[in-house]
């Protein structure tokens, strides 16, 4: 029986008032809907990197680095375990991925292989060869690392992104230690990049006070020292080297909050709290040192060298130089973001212009609105009323996606304005199976109740099968793609569960209710 339950009036105006809320946004500025009321929906769809132009970067990870550094650890922890003993050696150097060394005396080799056994876990030693020692990461130590090193870079390339205020950016691994990242809508990609290629690794450390000036200069530096630069400029306006102590006195990883301030002068500072555990080393390290330098470092280069004038014992300190605004900035949300493993090298670099954005936007409006107009002429012409009614129905689909879309604040590509365009002309499939079935059952000599009874009991299963085959391979589009296929994939999964809801719900309310009223002897298809 053609028979309307309330239930399913009740959930088909649900959903279309639902639908047309949360579309409606997408015809206002984001400016305009801050005066929005609160309660009512204004989320928008977000444009994609090729529809609202944006900056388009692949990076690497240089895991190389991190293995680098480890190795110069296994080298002095080797070298204080080995003199811990009484074991004399020769020759003791990182060498590509292992630490190499030689015993002076060969009856010292179990002596030196117990004592070497337990500094690192994931590392194995090989001294087959006599007296001659290797100690290496084992290479499930050096895929582990590899690993955790792209997924700590991308949660912390997602705190500085987020941080800046980007919309909907693209964040995702590419290879084994590529990440990928797209960020629609910037406006200075410079500043982007410098934020993505900074490591951000902050240490102090106290200076080397026993070199002198000319050894500063020369680069001749005592044993546990370093020298690194600075930003600062002598009186030639040549710049300025220090030589800091090796060891680090207190980590940036301690570091809980950083924020943009200004010093006692007025100048533009970074103000930085430490966690209980670093507030406790920093307030150490401070009480200890009263009156000595205190070089803090970024990145391998000393940002600032004040002298410790007394204990600071409450978690908080001050970067102070000469920053700009922006460069207080961009440290202070380095800082709050965390290190990077590793550093990152830029290996492609795309920038896409609004306007290019804005073409695409316009020719998708017009294909769009082509198809629609040709497909409303089609069904209207070949299907009269009926085709009206679908006409109707296909409009409702197209708020009702754009109303989806917006709930799930999806980023609309080029694609997925193809998968929109592909959908008008797909959404009246089942329209056509429908009316068809209905016109051979009326030729048959059904009356027109019976007609259209038959007509949608008797389509139905065709109408399951032709769109779960599609929306099938909208799903492996949507798992196995990336980026705009993903995008594709989803306006065009979107459109098919659409389309089946106008259609064997909104279309069929519309003509039995139609039907109920009229009572025609015959249908007008």
């Amino acid at each position: 029986m053609l028979r309307t339950r309330l239930w399913q009036v009740g959930v088909v105006a649900a959903v279309i008032v639902a639908a047309i809320l949360f579309a409606v946004p997408n015809l206002f500025s984001r400016a305009s809907l801050d005066s929005y009321p609160t309660w009512l929906p204004s989320s928008q769809v977000n444009l994609g990197l090729d529809l609202q132009g944006g900056s388009h970067l692949l990076l690497e990870v240089q895991v190389a680095d991190i293995l680098r550094e480890r190795i110069t650890t296994l080298v002095d922890d080797t070298r204080v375990a080995l003199r811990r003993n009484g074991i004399k050696y020769t020759g003791l150097k990182a060498e590509r991925d292992r630490v190499v060394f030689l015993l002076i005396d060969p009856g010292q080799i179990d002596a030196a292989s117990e004592a070497v056994d337990d500094l690192d876990p994931e590392a194995e030693i090989d001294s087959d060869s006599g007296a001659a020692f290797q100690i290496l990461l084992t290479e499930e130590a050096v895929e582990a690392r590899r690993l955790a090193a792209v997924n700590q870079s991308i949660e912390i390339i997602r705190r500085r992104i987020d941080e800046t205020g980007v919309r909907e950016p693209t964040i995702q691994r590419q290879g084994e230690d590529r990440i990928l990242v797209q960020l629609p809508g910037v406006d200075d990609p410079e500043r982007i990049k410098r934020l993505l290629g900074k490591t951000a690794k902050l240490t102090f450390h106290l200076l080397d006070e026993n070199v002198t000036a000319e050894d500063r200069r020369s680069g001749r530096v005592p044993l546990g020292s370093l020298r690194l630069p600075s930003d600062e400029l002598d009186a030639n306006g040549e710049e300025v080297f220090y030589v800091i102590r090796k060891r680090v006195m207190v980590s940036g990883d301690s570091l809980v909050d950083a924020a943009t301030t200004r010093d006692q002068t007025g100048q533009w500072a970074v103000s930085f709290r430490f966690d209980s555990t670093g507030a406790r080393k920093f307030g150490e390290v401070t009480t200890e040192n009263v009156g000595r330098p205190f070089a803090i470092v970024l990145d391998e280069r000393v940002i600032s060298a004040p002298v410790i004038r007394e204990p600071i014992v409450g978690g908080n300190g001050q970067i102070t130089g000469n920053f700009t605004v922006e460069e207080a900035n961009d440290l202070s949300l380095l800082l709050r973001a965390g290190a990077l493993p590793a550093p990152m090298k830029i290996l492609e670099e795309r920038t896409v212009g609004p306007d290019l954005g804005a073409d695409s936007i316009e020719a998708g409006k017009i294909a769009c609105i082509i198809g629609l107009a040709a497909v409303i002429l089609f069904m209207a012409l070949y299907y009269g009323l009926f085709g009206l009614v679908a006409d109707l129905a296909l409009l409702l689909n197209l708020i009702i996606m754009l109303g989806v879309l917006s709930l799930l604040q999806a980023t609309l590509t080029l694609p997925g304005i193809a998968g929109i365009v592909l959908t008008i002309g797909m959404a009246v499939d089942a329209n056509v199976l429908i009316f068809e079935r209905i016109r051979e059952e009326a030729r048959a000599g059904r009356a027109p109740f019976s007609a259209m009874e038959a007509g949608y009991r008797r389509a139905f299963t065709t109408i399951i099968d032709s769109n779960l085959t599609t929306l099938i391979a909208a799903i492996i589009l949507f798992i196995i793609g990336t980026g705009p296929v993903k995008g594709f994939a989803v306006t065009l999964g979107i459109g098919i569960a659409t389309s089946m809801f106008t259609a064997m719900l909104v279309s069929r309310m519309i003509l039995v209710a139609w039907l109920r009223q009229r009572r025609p002897a015959m249908l007008p298809l």
